[in-house]
């Protein structure tokens, strides 16, 4: 006579089990519901890792370590994108649905300049394969700004909010220099740079407008930290282009917003850790490197031991939340 049929879950804690969503999430495909929000994190890495690059030609540190590590974040960069692109390529439609959600929003744009880096990391090596990397990485900034604006522009009344999250969408252009110039785009360089500047600049006025109207809610304001990442980056780009007084300037106003974050530390945080913790990873990385290219190499070093113990940190515990399918859950990710 037949035994009466177990099921395999009969004698296991409830503890033992993934969460139901999880389950469903695993059934549905590797990678079928990878969350963007994973992009921040990585993109603050690579950011990192162009610190330590300039640490290693400016300072007495082996530069040997930096290319490395640059190494290694490259092929981690390409199994990331690899993967998301896996994700749209099963169902086209899952972008527009990534873009009504802000940390879809923030991880694509994050996405997009991560690409503009890394094309920064590979062109002392393979210049051909930076410049692709650029071209495609364009194309796609181009066409996720358009996305946001047109959402902007036509959607209902009350979703019309200007977030930081736009400083990476139409400011993130100023990181083009890095690979331009040195591959003899000059012209096309200079013209980046003062659109990213332009809109830098536009960008930062509505955000002080806006946080004298209204204090953003406890879990957004990580985001605020993003605005240090242009005013550094701009230090960078201006450095590359030969705009001394330019640098000097924009090497003042980041030092007077990276303080600023400084003293707000406790309020920017008030929420405790979420995945909108990437914020903070990629403009400190850059505030350190901005340092660094200005000469000032004491606050350069301390500003980047800084960032590599708070990308560590960041990275580590959003990437473990996406193994293990709850960053999908807390970023509401649409399954592809």
């Amino acid at each position: 006579m037949m035994g009466r049929i177990v099921p395999p879950c009969r004698g296991l804690p409830m503890s033992a089990l993934p969460p139901p969503a999880a389950r469903k999430i695993a059934a549905r495909g590797l990678f079928r519901r990878m969350p963007p929000a994973v992009f921040p994190p990585l993109l603050g890495l690579t950011g990192l890792g162009l610190a330590w690059r300039r640490a290693g030609d400016q300072t007495a540190l082996p530069g040997g370590l930096a290319e490395l590590l640059l190494g290694g974040i490259f092929l981690l960069w390409c199994f990331m994108i690899g993967a998301y692109l896996s994700k749209v390529f099963r169902r086209p439609g899952v972008l527009r649905e990534e873009l009504s959600l802000l940390p879809g929003r923030a991880g694509l744009a994050a996405a997009d300049v991560s690409a503009f880096l890394m094309a920064a990391v590979v062109a002392p090596y393979l210049p051909g394969l930076a410049l692709a990397i650029l071209v495609l990485a364009v194309g796609c900034h181009l066409c996720l700004g358009f996305a946001v604006l047109k959402a902007y522009f036509t959607g209902p009344e009350e979703a019309r909010v200007i977030t930081p999250v736009w400083q990476l969408i139409f400011t993130g252009y100023i990181i083009l220099p890095f690979t331009l110039e040195p591959l003899g785009y000059t012209q096309l360089a200079h013209l980046a740079y003062f659109y990213a500047v332009f809109s830098g600049l536009v960008l930062w006025l509505q955000a002080v407008w806006m946080l004298v109207k209204r204090i953003p809610p406890a879990p957004l304001r990580p985001l605020l930290a993003i605005h240090l990442a242009p005013a550094s980056l701009m230090v960078l780009s201006s450095v590359i282009l030969g705009y001394e007084t330019m640098a000097l300037l924009l090497a003042v106003v980041a030092s007077g917003i990276f303080l600023a974050l400084l003293l707000s530390a406790r309020w920017l945080t008030a929420a405790g850790f979420s995945p909108f913790w990437g914020a903070f990873t990629f403009p400190l990385a850059a505030f350190a490197n901005a340092q660094m290219a200005m000469g000032w190499m004491i606050t350069g070093i301390l500003a980047l031991i800084a960032a590599s113990a708070m990308v560590a940190f960041v990275a580590s515990r959003v990437w473990q939340m996406w193994a293990r399918g709850t960053l999908a859950i807390k970023t509401n990710t649409p399954t592809a």
